[in-house]
């Protein structure tokens, strides 16, 4: 345990703004896949898709999905320093899968009529907002099962950066 809280320590931290968008890019790809793909069969296909992409495409890509590879961050094993096993990514992704399913029906789903479907999304919101209220490691519920953090890569596309630079590009035209 105390060799895992010492590589923890060291790696560099993400913005929490960051890796949400990072999340909202992932869900938002398997979502459309799922709708393209699937039909009556969302549920289980959501889940597949999810899983192929955060789980084997992560242990194959050097621990990023595609949101992660667009802003810059990856996900880490806290005992090694490295990347995760897929025994470890796997813990980690179906409780984070089941949880976005659960948002996404919810959100879908939602109508005048059936209010109560609001609360669908809580499970997501437990889980990622223990990241909020851990200041020194930011793992949500789904990393400490995991073993994992997320942290700070070199490799990506820096899509963050690049729109921040088209912003400030497009505000000092508009000077």
């Amino acid at each position: 345990m105390r060799g895992e809280l010492m590589v923890s320590r060291r790696l560099p931290r993400v913005p929490m703004g960051r890796r949400a968008g990072a999340f909202a890019i992932d869900i938002g790809a398997v979502s459309l896949l799922s709708f393209l793909l699937a039909g009556s069969l969302f549920a289980p296909v959501f889940l597949l898709i999810w899983l192929g992409l955060r789980v084997f495409w992560v242990s194959r890509n050097h621990g990023q999905s595609w949101g992660q590879w667009a802003l810059d961050i990856k996900v880490v094993s806290t005992r090694f320093g490295s990347l995760p096993t897929v025994a470890d990514l796997m813990k980690r992704e179906v409780v984070t899968g089941l949880g976005s399913l659960l948002t996404l029906i919810g959100v879908v789903s939602l109508s005048p009529t059936n209010g109560w479907i609001l609360i669908l999304p809580i499970p997501l919101l437990v889980d990622c907002g223990a990241a909020f209220l851990d200041t020194e490691n930011r793992q949500a519920l789904h990393d400490r099962l995991a073993g994992t953090v997320i942290t700070q890569s070199r490799r990506g596309y820096s899509l963050d950066l690049k729109v921040r630079k088209l912003f400030a590009e497009m505000k000092q035209r508009m000077k």
